[in-house]
């Protein structure tokens, strides 16, 4: 395989059993392929969080900095939590 380093890696006995498992299943040829389908996940998941940091969060950030007084209080956001929790409980009991 071009371009493949080879590095050494310590794991857990629960690690290196689930490592065992996923390749005795026949999902995975080798251990290696296990770890890099992990690393492949895990940067999936890192590209997603930077995504929801550029496209949500930062421009939630911008728009309060420029208009701070729209903010609700913490009290408001509670409210706000508490009247959700009970429509959802009142939707159950409903049925």
């Amino acid at each position: 395989m071009p371009g493949v380093h080879k590095r050494t890696f310590s794991l857990t006995e629960a690690q290196a059993k689930y490592v065992d498992e996923k390749v005795a299943s026949g999902a995975f040829a080798s251990g290696s392929e296990v770890i890099r389908e992990g690393l492949r996940s895990l940067q999936l998941r890192d590209a997603a969080i930077e995504k929801w940091l550029r496209e949500e969060v930062v421009p939630t950030l911008e728009d309060y900095e420029a208009n701070p007084e729209s903010a609700l209080s913490v009290d408001e956001v509670f409210d706000s939590i508490e009247a959700h929790i009970r429509s959802m409980e009142d939707a159950k009991k409903a049925g």
